[in-house]
C-alpha cells in the first residue's frame, strides 16, 4: 500500500490522499458568481492556481456560473471526480458526503464548523461522518478547515483569497496546520522570507485526514521541509511513524504545538475540541524522532529559514563573526541563556584568523573584526571560511552592523556566494530591526537562499533549534538496543515495595539490605540485630501505595525496645487501613547512609512509548521543577548529557563542602530502569523516590519503589 493511502476503521478502507491533494478533476457544491462570497473566492483561486482539468459546479438554482454549466445536485456528477468542495451548511454535510461516495468521489473538503469543537452532539455527528467516509473510501479534509493549496500541480481549494506565482526551481516547503488561520500565517511569513511553498493544508478537526497522513504525502511529493502547527496529535503512533519516514528521507519537520502551559492546553482544547495529552511526553517522543519542536511562531519562521537552505546541518558548536564589540558581548550572553554552546576554536584556526586580521583584532570566538571589513568586505568571507574548517564549529552566524547601502551590498556580494556552497549552515544577521536594507543587498541573499535576519538573538535561537536537530539525527544510531523479553509480572495493579525493590535489584539497582517479616516480631528483632541498628520498618500491601499517609513507615529505629513498640504501631495501623488478608508483612531494612536525594521514575505510555524521568528529589523537585524526561532507549551519553544539563545539576558536583556525586551510577540506574520498562510493557508507571546518590565511586541506592502494572 502506498504510504499516502490510509488504512483506518473496521473495514480497513483504502483512501487515496493523492486524489484529494493532487486532483485531476474538481467539483464545487456551493459555487457562487459573487466574488466576495466563499464560493466566489474558491472559483477565483482555482482559476488563479492554473488548474486546467475538468471543473464541475453544483447549484440547484443556477444554470451556469461564469460561463461554466451547473449541475442540479451532487448525484448528477460524473462518476469518479477526484475531489469535491462541499461549501454547504453543517446540517447538509452528511447527506453531501453520502452522495459523493455514491458517485465515487475520491476526496472532499468540508469548511463547515460546529462539529467536535462545538460539544458532545457535534462530536457524535463528526464521528458518524468519519465512519461513513472510512467505509466508503472518501478522503475527508476537515470539517472546520480552510482547505488546501497545491502550488506545484495547480489546485487551490480554499476560501482564503490567494495570490499565485509560477512555481520556481529549487527546494520547496510544505505547510500543515490544524488551524486555518495559522496555515495562512505560516504561508505568508515563509513567502516573505523568500521560501518557496509547495503545499498549504489546513486539516481542521481531522475527522479522517490527519496531520500524519499529510506529512507522508508531502514527503512522497518531494517537499524538502515541512512546517506543522498542531493542537492535538490524534494518533501518536502514526505521527511518530510519519516523522520517522520524514527523518529517514532527510526532510526536516518544524513544529509548533501549544499546550506546554495549563492555559495553553485549555485554549487549544476550546479551539479544536481536543483532549490533550501530556505535553512533556509528546515533546520527548517527537524530538526523539527528529521533529524540531519550537515554542513560538517566530522560531518556526527563523528555523525554517536555516533548514530550508541547510536541511542536513552539522553537529558542533556555534561560530560567530561580527564587526561590533557590543554585538560580540550580547551574543555571548544570549548563547549562554538559550543553551547554545560557542565553539572553542583550535590553534590552527586561531592562527589562520590572526593572519587575516590587523594586530589589534583578537582571534577569538565570537570574532570581532572591528573596522577591518569597512573597506574590504572579503574579510567576512575569509574569516567565516576559516571558522567553518574548524571541526568544533557546526554553524556560523555573521552578526553585523550593515553600514550604508554600498557597504550592505559589499557584504552581501561576498557572503551570498559563500553561503551558496557552504558545507555547514551560514546565516547573516544585519542589526537594525525594521530599518530598510538596500535592495541590492537583499537580492543576492534571496537568490542563494541565504538565511537573512535582522536580529542576532532570533538567529541564535533558531541555530539552537538547528543544533538540537543535528544532535537528534546523530542520536538515532546510538539508541540502547532492545533488551531480551522477560516473563510478565504476576500482579496487576500496584506492587508492594518489597516486590518492586526485588525487580530493581534484578536489574542492578542497589536497594537497602532488607527482609519481609510476617506477624513475627521476634524474627524482626533477630534481623535487626543481624543488620545492625538503625533500621526502618514499613508496612507492605498492594493496596497501600502511600504508606506514610497512614503511619505505615517508621525510620531510624535505634534498639530492640523501639522496634517492638514500632511493630505494634504498624500492626494497629494495618488493621485500620489494610483489608483483611491484604497485609504481606513488614519490611525490615537497614537504614541507608545520607546522600543527595534524586527522583527516578518512568512510564509505558500506550500512545507514545516508554520513558524515564529523573531529577533532584526532596524539596528541589518542586522548587526547581528539576525533572528531565527521556525515551527509555536513550543512550548512556544522552543520559549523562541531560544529567549535567538539568536544573540544579551543580549539586551533583562538589558543592558547599559536599563531595562530588556518583553521576555514572545515576546513569546506570536510569538505563536499568529504561530496560525494566522496555522488557515489561505491562508496567504502567514506576516511581523510585528517593534514589539516594552517594559520593563518586560509592553508587546509588533506591530507598522506596512503587510499580503499577496492568
Amino acid at each position: 500500500m502506498p504510504t499516502s493511502d490510509m488504512q483506518t476503521g473496521a473495514s480497513a478502507s483504502r483512501i487515496d490522499l493523492a486524489r484529494l491533494l493532487r486532483p485531476r478533476s474538481i467539483a464545487i457544491a456551493g459555487a457562487s458568481p459573487e466574488p466576495a462570497s466563499v464560493g466566489g473566492v474558491i472559483l477565483k483561486n482555482i482559476a488563479g492556481s492554473g488548474f486546467n482539468g475538468p471543473l464541475h459546479l453544483v447549484s440547484p438554482t443556477r444554470a451556469e456560473i461564469n460561463g461554466i454549466p451547473c449541475l442540479p445536485s451532487i448525484q448528477a456528477l460524473p462518476q469518479g471526480v477526484d475531489v469535491a468542495v462541499l461549501n454547504v451548511p453543517r446540517k447538509a454535510v452528511k447527506e453531501a458526503i453520502e452522495a459523493c461516495i455514491e458517485r465515487g468521489v475520491g476526496g472532499a473538503v468540508v469548511f463547515a464548523a460546529g462539529f467536535r469543537e462545538a460539544g458532545e452532539e457535534g462530536a457524535q455527528e463528526q464521528e458518524e461522518i468519519a465512519r461513513i467516509c472510512r467505509d466508503g473510501g472518501l478522503a475527508l479534509l476537515g470539517p472546520n478547515c480552510m482547505g488546501f493549496a497545491n502550488y506545484i500541480s495547480g489546485a487551490a481549494l480554499s476560501f482564503e483569497s490567494l495570490e499565485f506565482q509560477p512555481a520556481a526551481d529549487g527546494p520547496h516547503m510544505g505547510v500543515i496546520a490544524q488551524s486555518g488561520a495559522m496555515a495562512s500565517n505560516i504561508r505568508s511569513a515563509l513567502l516573505a522570507r523568500g521560501i518557496r511553498i509547495s503545499h498549504v493544508v489546513s486539516t481542521g478537526n481531522e475527522a479522517v485526514v490527519r496531520v500524519d497522513h499529510v506529512i507522508r504525502h508531502l514527503v512522497e511529493e518531494g517537499a524538502n521541509l515541512i512546517a506543522v502547527y498542531v493542537e492535538q496529535i490524534r494518533d501518536p503512533a502514526a505521527f511518530l511513524d510519519a516523522a520517522r519516514m520524514a527523518r529517514q528521507a532527510g526532510r526536516p519537520i518544524i513544529m509548533v504545538h501549544p499546550g506546554s502551559s495549563a492555559s495553553g492546553r485549555a485554549a487549544a482544547q476550546s479551539h479544536t475540541g481536543a483532549m490533550l495529552g501530556d505535553y512533556a511526553t509528546m515533546k520527548a517522543a517527537v524530538e526523539d524522532e527528529g521533529v524540531v519542536l519550537v515554542e513560538t511562531m517566530d522560531e518556526l519562521f527563523d528555523t525554517a529559514a536555516i533548514l530550508y537552505r541547510f536541511p542536513a546541518p552539522s553537529q558542533g558548536a556555534m561560530g560567530i563573526v561580527t564587526n561590533s564589540g557590543a554585538v560580540r558581548g550580547i551574543s555571548l550572553d544570549f548563547c549562554e541563556k538559550v543553551g547554545l554552546p560557542v565553539a572553542a576554536l583550535g590553534e590552527e584556526t586561531l592562527d589562520a584568523l590572526r593572519e587575516m586580521l590587523p594586530p589589534q583584532c583578537e582571534a577569538s570566538n565570537p570574532l570581532d573584526v572591528g573596522i577591518a571589513g569597512f573597506s574590504d568586505a572579503s574579510v567576512f568571507a575569509k574569516t567565516t571560511n576559516a571558522m567553518m574548517t574548524d571541526p568544533a564549529v557546526g554553524a556560523v552566524l555573521l552578526a553585523l552592523a550593515g553600514g550604508g547601502p554600498w557597504q550592505q551590498r559589499a557584504k552581501s556580494d561576498v557572503i551570498a556566494p559563500l553561503a551558496r556552497t557552504a558545507p555547514k549552515p551560514v546565516a547573516l544577521a544585519i542589526i537594525g530591526d525594521e530599518a530598510p536594507l538596500d535592495p541590492g543587498c537583499v537580492k543576492p541573499l534571496r537568490d542563494t537562499d541565504t538565511p537573512l535576519f535582522r536580529s542576532p538573538d532570533r538567529a541564535l535561537r533558531a541555530f539552537r533549534a538547528v543544533r538540537d536537530y543535528a544532535d537528534a539525527l546523530a542520536r538515532v544510531g546510538t539508541r540502547t538496543p532492545q533488551p531480551p523479553p522477560a516473563p510478565k509480572l504476576p500482579r496487576r495493579g500496584p506492587l508492594p515495595e518489597y516486590e518492586g525493590k526485588a525487580l530493581l535489584s534484578e536489574y542492578g539497582i542497589r536497594v537497602p539490605k532488607g527482609v519481609l517479616v510476617f506477624r513475627d516480631v521476634d524474627s524482626a528483632v533477630q534481623l535487626a540485630a543481624c543488620f545492625g541498628y538503625p533500621v526502618a520498618m514499613k508496612l507492605q500491601a498492594a493496596s497501600l501505595t502511600h504508606k506514610s499517609d497512614v503511619g505505615g513507615v517508621i525510620l531510624g529505629i535505634k534498639d530492640e525496645a523501639a522496634l517492638r513498640a514500632g511493630w505494634q504501631r504498624l500492626m494497629d495501623s494495618a488493621q485500620l487501613h489494610i483489608p483483611e488478608g491484604g497485609l504481606d508483612g513488614i519490611l525490615i531494612e537497614k537504614m541507608a547512609p545520607p546522600g543527595l536525594e534524586l527522583v527516578l521514575g518512568g512510564r509505558n505510555d500506550p500512545e507514545w512509548g516508554s520513558f524515564v524521568v529523573f531529577g533532584l528529589g526532596g524539596v528541589w523537585v518542586e522548587a526547581l521543577d528539576a525533572v528531565e524526561m527521556l525515551p527509555a532507549h536513550a543512550s548512556r551519553a544522552q543520559v549523562l548529557d541531560r544529567l549535567h544539563q538539568m536544573r540544579g545539576a551543580k549539586l551533583l558536583g562538589p558543592f558547599r563542602g559536599q563531595p562530588a556525586r556518583d553521576v555514572e551510577a545515576v546513569a546506570d540506574a536510569i538505563l536499568a530502569l529504561g530496560a525494566i520498562l522496555r522488557t515489561h510493557p505491562e508496567i504502567r508507571e514506576v516511581d523510585v523516590n528517593p534514589l539516594t546518590v552517594f559520593a563518586r565511586g560509592e553508587g546509588v541506592m533506591a530507598l522506596d519503589a512503587l510499580f503499577i502494572t496492568e
